[in-house]
């Protein structure tokens, strides 16, 4: 392993005076590529409507509870539902809408942990690309493979998309410096929403006014924007600062300073050990389930209660149907500066930024949900807590989410892996506990406990996070404490004759200076790393 450079390790150099700089194009990219990620994984829900042949289907009987009187409001009177070409049952669409998330779940770790041995650009770029051109095949396998034939071409999507999130995380622990974090992390990740905020409307036009049919249009737009994005980015992107040729010296030194280093070693081994015996790696892990929990309920199962309670489908309502995607975007770019405004001002360390943005992102939707549950049958106000709770969710962003980079910048891809395929995983409880203790009788009595399970969920989490999370970097991520194998250490030839001005490693582990003294290999790696 080569050592770590002293320069690398000294105080962080000065803030470059430009303003936008080459990191701050890396972490645009990976916000087009989150946002390029959440649209290939929603847009299905959408096309499937107009796929799928409604009137030649006997509709389920849906069961409504009588407490609230019926309405029209927030429904789309005027919309006509037009029928699409396949009969499939509503269970079907259920296997076919779920065969992207298990290609997208079982590839989280093994991508996490690829990606610190290999690096996270090629398989993030690769694997969109992947997930891009499968969206083509979309159209050809429901029409001549038949829906066998999609649940597979859906399921390769989810594996091309498995990369996404570790490798996102990864590339930010090498490019954005400590005190940027909060606000470039949260910014990357807003691109879930953003993306969704804009697939959602547009595919619902593609559906109605689209070529081919209207619906396969929604596939074909949408990888060619998936396959531009995948080359740019391979194109464009480098792994870390330390090997993109067109960044600015200044920004370079900035950035891999502050980083301490951490671009200037090779990869050591995973300290699974260590990791699977910390305590904040394991207040991260819980604040994501139960994000991920309280997160499908709000999104899933409170609108179901608003048609089944409330007699009033928030899905019928475009506008209404975007408004908390549109405040947790807006809000956690907000929270997110306020954040690194809390850190760079040394009012707060970054285990107390954490700890308080997290609690926003958390305790507020819990509040929220209890709330909802005493709402009556007051529409209005239901559909306000949904947006504020969703919105106020925003904070998770700076919260959690990130936090995995200041533990370790080196591992984060690995946590992220992790994390994100437990909760993932955790998420799948929402509907199945809401749906056992609903179904037959969707009263609003049954319905205040599931919600109170949700909120008992969040506040339980955040807490458990409150306790044993810290902002600090852990031990078993220090760069000095890693074991050095003699090598070449930065040689320079200066001259036409073969002098070489720095230090070389012979075989037999000592190391020659450019004066010609002769240094054991224990010296060299002792004051390198000091």
């Amino acid at each position: 392993m080569t050592a770590v450079s002293k320069e690398y390790l000294a105080d962080p150099a000065p803030k470059p005076e430009k303003k936008l700089g080459t990191r701050h194009f890396v972490t645009f990219m990976l916000f087009l590529g989150m946002a390029n990620a959440y649209v290939m994984r929603t847009n299905m829900s959408v096309a499937i409507v107009a796929m799928v042949n409604h009137t030649a289907l006997e509709s389920d009987q849906e069961v409504f509870d009588d407490e609230c009187p019926a309405t029209d409001y927030g429904n789309d009177t005027g919309h006509h539902q037009q029928d699409g070409e396949f009969t499939w049952t509503s269970s079907l669409q259920g296997y076919i809408l779920s065969s992207f998330f298990y290609g997208y779940v079982i590839t989280q770790i093994p991508f996490g942990i690829l990606s610190k041995r290999y690096g996270a650009l090629h398989f993030l770029g690769w694997g969109m690309l992947i997930n891009s051109v499968f969206a083509f095949l979309v159209p050809v396998s429901a029409r001549y493979g038949g829906w066998g034939w999609l649940i597979v071409v859906r399921f390769i999507q989810g594996l091309g998309e498995g990369p996404i999130v570790p490798c996102t995380h990864a590339l930010l622990a090498k490019w954005i410096p400590p005190n940027e974090r909060s606000r470039m992390g949260a910014a990357v990740y807003a691109g879930a929403q953003f993306g969704t905020i804009v697939s959602m409307p547009l595919s619902g036009l593609l559906a109605e006014y689209g070529f081919d049919g209207g619906w396969p249009s929604i596939f074909y737009v949408f990888g060619v924007i998936g396959v531009i994005w995948s080359i740019l980015f391979i194109w464009l992107v480098y792994e870390d600062p330390s090997v993109d040729p067109n960044i600015e010296e200044s920004e370079r030194k900035y950035i891999m300073s502050s980083l301490w280093g951490t671009a200037k070693i090779t990869s050591p081994p995973i300290p699974y050990r260590a990791i699977l015996t910390s305590l904040p790696f394991y207040a991260i892990l819980f604040a994501h389930m139960g994000q991920n929990y309280g997160y499908e309920m709000l999104m899933t199962e409170l609108p179901t209660y608003m048609k089944q309670v409330l007699r009033f489908s928030i899905k019928d309502n475009g506008i209404l149907s975007a408004l908390p995607y549109l405040a947790m975007w807006l809000f956690s770019i907000f929270i997110s500066w306020v954040a690194d405004w809390m850190i760079s001002s040394n009012r707060f360390s970054h285990t107390a930024t954490r700890k308080i943005i997290n609690s926003i992102g958390q305790y507020g939707p819990a509040v929220c949900l209890i709330a909802a549950s005493y709402t009556g049958c007051d529409r209005i106000l239901t559909v306000a807590l949904l947006t504020i709770g969703v919105g106020l969710n925003g904070g998770i962003y700076s919260g959690f989410k990130i936090n995995h980079l200041d533990l370790t910048p080196r591992f984060a891809g690995i946590l992220m892996a992790f994390t994100n395929c437990t909760a993932n995983l955790a998420g799948l409880l929402a509907p199945i506990t809401a749906g056992n203790l609903i179904e037959g009788k969707p009263t609003m009595g049954q319905w205040q406990i599931v919600f109170f399970i949700a909120a008992g969920i969040y506040l339980f989490c955040a807490t458990f996070y409150n306790v044993f999370g810290t902002g600090k970097r852990q031990p078993w991520d220090n760069p000095a404490n890693d074991v050095v194998q003699p090598t070449i250490i930065q040689p320079i030839d200066q001259s036409h004759n073969g002098i070489t001005n720095g230090t070389t490693t012979t075989s037999n582990g000592t190391t020659t200076t450019s004066n010609g003294t002769t240094i054991p290999a224990h010296r060299t790696t002792n004051e390198t790393n000091h």
